[in-house]
């Protein structure tokens, strides 16, 4: 797979959160803030969400991992340190 851009990353992050939850008003995120609380995205949903970002980029995230993607930037930082390896 060819490297994303930021721009790229982002817009598929935010395709597999309107994938779960088609309701999350994205526009309406706070810089630096924890995306699932601020677009209500329960636990569930944010599983579902993980798998989906897996099947359309071939990361997975152990669990381990997951307080690196508290806000969207740090999914996308994640996200592009995997890519990259």
């Amino acid at each position: 797979m060819a490297p994303l851009s930021r721009d790229t990353l982002r817009d598929t992050v935010i395709d597999a959160i309107l994938a779960v939850a088609p309701e999350a008003d994205i526009d309406a995120l706070p810089a630096g803030r924890p995306w699932r609380e601020a677009l209500e995205i329960d636990s569930f949903d944010f599983l579902n969400i993980l798998v989906d970002l897996e099947k359309r980029l071939g990361v997975g995230v152990p669990e381990s991992d997951y307080h690196e993607l508290e806000t969207l930037e740090g999914l996308l930082d994640y996200l592009e340190r995997r890519l990259a390896a």
